[in-house]
């Protein structure tokens, strides 16, 4: 099982359990963005401090791209996908565990092992791809990308029925319910069928270097929109259910407003593959640019329930065509031999500039507000529509 293989039939049945195990890891990611700040707030040693599990959630995300990527060269992508989720059932037991004793610092733990358990869902979506034949792997990347949809109603119901079942342990129980949620996803993962990535100097042409990959126009563009796209999204969702708190909305409404949130995250995904099929992926990012505009622009404009819920929207929308488009150009850039070393590297600049980005968004909460967190957001967005224009005008160099 170590030559590439074009199977559009594997790839749909790879696309539908891997979607199902998106959907599970997904609603595991929910319940910590969803409570991460607001327990954050009541363990930290101080409120500038409240998002910093989510920020180290995001550092696990990108502390785990290159070792994923290496334990699925050389075992394959299911010891990788399984690994993760072993890691997401650690997540839940750690974090309940930090809540009885009241420590922050294991909370913080137990996120890390969250994000690693995220960089390994990250991944499925390239998984995906592997066996599809290239018209197909656009929508491939989508189907699967489409299961966080299910994360979206699912994670948030799954908090809403489990937040105040151990009083006064607010929030215990739903990370119970996390550990058990990444045990099935363990068992679905134990499903998925994708050959060995190709090896040697005759595997598929041979493996360019790194350095000769990460040049091209192509894969320039596409890692630096999906930064953009990724790292904007995360900025601002890190901070609205402690926006919310602090503005005096009641928990079941932040609940509710993350939970649609995700749903604007994935829901597209249906047919944002064939979106980029008929448009092209760079028309496909542009469209989630403006859109993470038109979210600073609502959620500047007011705090009520309908601006934070609408914002929130329109940013899962605009990550949405962003981070998918940008996902189908990245595969665009690399050969079968060079696949899981690139998207490993894509998704560390992804993951890693998130955490930067993560770990001030509590410190600019608290200290100049949620409108100046969204307007952070203009000048990358901004940045990501001129770099699509630059690789536009052009063409020659995008291959």
């Amino acid at each position: 099982m170590h030559a590439p293989l074009i199977d559009d039939r594997l790839a749909r049945r790879n696309a539908l359990i891997l979607a199902i195990a998106q959907a599970l890891a997904g609603a595991n990611a929910t319940v910590i963005f969803a409570t991460g700040a607001i327990i954050g707030a009541q363990l930290a040693p101080d409120p500038a401090y409240a998002t910093v599990p989510i920020s180290i959630f995001v550092l696990g995300m990108a502390s785990g791209t290159l070792p994923v990527g290496a334990i699925a060269r050389r075992y394959g992508r299911r010891a990788a996908f399984m690994t993760g989720a072993g890691a997401g059932a650690l997540t839940g037991l750690l974090a309940c565990l930090a809540i009885l004793q009241g420590s922050f610092a294991l909370f913080s733990l137990a996120t890390f092992f969250g994000g690693f358990y995220a960089a390994v869902a990250q991944s499925f979506r390239f998984a995906a791809a592997d066996t599809a034949s290239p018209g197909f792997r656009p929508r491939a990347i989508s189907y699967v990308m489409a299961g966080g949809v299910v994360a979206g109603v699912f994670g948030p119901q799954l908090i809403q029925f489990t937040m105040d079942v151990w009083p006064p342990y607010v929030f215990a129980a739903s990370y119970l319910a996390q550990a058990v949620v990444a045990l099935v996803a363990m068992a679905v993962l134990s499903r998925v069928r994708i050959p060995l990535p190709p090896r040697g100097p005759n595997a598929g042409g041979g493996a360019r270097p790194l350095a000769m990959i990460i040049r091209q126009p192509r894969f320039i563009v596409a890692a630096l929109c999906g930064v953009i796209s990724y790292a904007l999204m995360n900025l601002v969702m890190t901070s609205a259910p402690l926006a919310m708190r602090m503005c005096g909305h009641p928990l079941s409404d932040s609940n509710l407003a993350i939970q649609w949130h995700v749903i604007a995250m994935y829901g597209p995904s249906f047919f944002t593959g064939s979106l980029i099929a008929r448009f092209g992926a760079p028309r496909v990012i542009a469209t989630g640019l403006v859109l993470l505009i038109g979210a600073g622009i609502v959620d500047i404009a007011g705090v009520t329930v309908a601006h934070f819920w609408s914002g929130l929207i329109l940013l899962g929308l605009g990550w949405n065509f962003g981070f998918i488009g940008a996902s189908a150009l990245v595969t665009e850039s690399c050969e079968p031999a060079e696949r899981t070393r690139v998207q490993a590297f894509n998704d560390f600049l992804v993951f890693g500039t998130m955490a930067i980005g993560s770990f001030s968004s509590g410190h600019i909460l608290a200290t100049a507000g949620w409108a100046a967190v969204n307007q952070v957001v203009f000048l990358p967005a901004l940045l990501g529509l001129g770099l699509l224009a630059w690789r536009g005008m052009r063409p020659r160099l995008a291959a």
